[in-house]
């Protein structure tokens, strides 16, 4: 495929990822906003701001991640639908975060403690597309990550399913913490140490 070519389509690509990752952010900078605009309606639970930030975190960072696709040198089809689809995913996660209305719910804590098997499913699956993503861009880019990337991975789905079924809030604080912390230190050692 002639090289201008591939130019365009991953520019076509990165727009249509950019509008939806764009949906995702406003989605939580909108959400976050409401704990300042009703401060006595809107009460804060821990686990959920967390995870709020977390998401945030991540959008920058596969905003930025994504930049990588510009090495793909054969676009397919599926290959579009696949990242398109990872922003999805996102965009999913976001508006599940902050839902349109939570009339029947007493508050986040009761909200997201009922969605959470929704909320880490959906997390789980972001992982699973995000190898496929990465092997998109090459298996010698793949292979670059080093071993942390497949286990971060694995690990991470791991805890997403026990997630899913375990209501423990200390273990529910203590993995959106080492989330947190943890992509906080994988961004830095990725893009700082090379």
């Amino acid at each position: 495929m002639d090289h201008t070519i591939t130019i365009k389509l991953f520019e076509h690509c990165r727009l249509i990822v950019g509008m939806v990752i764009s949906l995702a952010v406003a989605r939580l900078l909108n959400g976050l906003a409401r704990f300042v605009q009703h401060p006595k309606k809107v009460k804060v639970y821990p686990t959920h701001i967390g995870w709020v930030f977390a998401i945030l975190l991540m959008l920058l960072h596969f905003w930025w991640w994504e930049f990588k696709l510009i090495n793909v040198t054969q676009w397919t089809f599926e290959a579009y639908t696949l990242v398109v689809l990872y922003a999805v995913v996102f965009l999913l996660l976001s508006s599940l975060l902050f839902p349109d209305q939570m009339d029947e719910y007493s508050g986040f804590e009761d909200y997201f403690v009922s969605r959470r098997k929704w909320f880490f499913g959906i997390f789980a699956l972001s992982f699973v597309i995000d190898l496929a993503d990465t092997a998109l861009k090459g298996m010698t880019y793949f292979h670059s990550l080093g071993i942390e990337y497949p286990i971060r991975n694995a690990v991470y789905i791991s805890f997403c399913i026990a997630a899913m079924f375990v209501k423990n809030k200390y273990f529910q604080i203590g993995f959106v913490l080492l989330s947190l912390i943890y992509q906080l230190s994988y961004i830095f050692r990725l893009y700082h140490t090379q």
